[in-house]
């Protein structure tokens, strides 16, 4: 029973083959695949965008795939936080995943600025959760200090997902940038970010994306930042225009749409599972997905309330703030989730003492959610 996919999705089963027929373009053509054959390598992340698009609520030029989750917060970062006067806070939730805390203080530091004093931390009123009541309040008293606020879609630790559209209207009426890492929301949770007006957001692609492990990222920059001039980027040869990339010219000219933020040649090979599952999500539709998930996370909670009284779920009850995933806190939980893992259910830890399983819709069925209950019941 496999419950660990808000950690690493499993694998597609057309993946193998998709990365296989990468393997043999390069044997059979050498560089020449780069140009040639039915899947040319020059634009083999053009597809993922039309295929990712409906599953983030965004129209294609504004996705783009590349790098990795981390590497794209900096990039954003480094475009969208533009400390000026008394405008140099950044705000984040709590808990807060490490890279993106490191992200954000990195930032602060590479422009001179101490975190004690430019970073904000809305941390939790009770034991696990902050609302979104909280980060309003927050947002609205750092008011014209908050230059951006980096926030997580679903929460990591606890499961929790934000109202992505509320709090960016909020982080915008005090005039900064709202930047979401989306990590653990796409191909979890109904998304619009086109009509959100978020600013820019980025998200792995190895969780609900099951892309593979350490699988190529993505990132959406709204429209309306796209056609400036003045947004200032990192730049690199893949992010320019491809009519003059191979002109070898001195000056960076950026590629229409997100994809002006691309720096380096991507990874081929990491392209094929991406495209594999994406495919998957395409047939399949969010709409059917969010429908089952909701079901299947529902049937899965009663099951722990009524035979595992001591687990204390952290995830919100309520289904519109919630995804397929169940963050517990047991007595013991290390050895409960050995316990768990010697029965063949597969979830995971975090620290301080929360075990993290996911009833995935794709993938799970109502059979893995009872007998995973059954496991949990069985270690106590």
């Amino acid at each position: 029973m496999y419950l660990a996919g808000q950690s690493l999705g499993a694998q597609p089963t057309s993946a193998r083959g998709a990365v296989e027929a990468e393997l043999e373009a390069w044997a059979r053509l050498g560089v020449d695949a780069w140009f040639t054959d039915r899947r040319p390598w020059l634009d083999a992340d053009g597809p993922l965008r039309e295929l990712t698009a409906p599953l983030v609520g965004a129209r294609p030029s504004e996705i783009a795939t590349l790098n990795t989750l981390t590497v794209n917060l900096h990039l954003l970062l480094a475009s969208f936080y533009r400390p000026e006067g008394r405008r140099t806070v950044i705000l984040i939730d709590a808990p807060t995943f490490p890279s993106d805390r490191y992200a954000v203080e990195s930032q602060l530091r590479l422009h001179g600025l101490d975190p004690d004093a430019a970073l904000v931390v809305v941390r939790p009123t009770d034991d696990a959760l902050v609302s979104d009541t909280d980060i309003e309040d927050a947002i609205r008293s750092t008011g014209a200090r908050l230059a951006v606020a980096v926030l997580a879609g679903v929460n990591y630790a606890t499961g929790q997902s934000r109202d992505v559209g509320r709090l960016t209207d909020a982080v915008h009426e005090v005039g900064a940038v709202a930047m979401w890492d989306l990590a653990h929301a796409v191909g979890n949770v109904p998304l619009s970010l086109h009509d959100w007006a978020v600013d820019a957001a980025a998200w792995c692609t190895y969780k609900y994306l099951n892309a593979g492990p350490g699988a190529i990222a993505q990132a959406f920059v709204h429209e309306r930042h796209l056609g400036a001039p003045a947004r200032e980027r990192l730049a690199g040869w893949w992010g320019n225009d491809p009519r003059t990339r191979f002109a070898m010219a001195e000056t960076f000219e950026p590629a229409p749409g997100a994809d002006g933020w691309r720096i380096s040649t991507p990874p081929i090979l990491s392209l094929a599972p991406i495209r594999a599952s994406l495919e998957i999500f395409d047939e399949v539709g969010m709409t059917a997905l969010r429908q089952k998930s909701v079901r299947l996370t529902g049937f899965f909670e009663h099951l722990i309330d009524r035979y595992v009284p001591d687990a204390d779920v952290l995830t919100p009850r309520d289904p519109d703030q919630r995804g397929s995933q169940l963050s517990l806190r047991l007595r013991d939980t290390r050895r409960r989730l050995a316990m768990l893992e010697a029965a063949g259910v597969i979830g995971d830890f975090r620290e301080p003492d929360i075990l993290r399983l996911a009833p995935v819709p794709l993938y799970n069925t109502y059979l893995d959610a009872w007998s995973a209950a059954d496991a949990l019941a069985a270690s106590a």
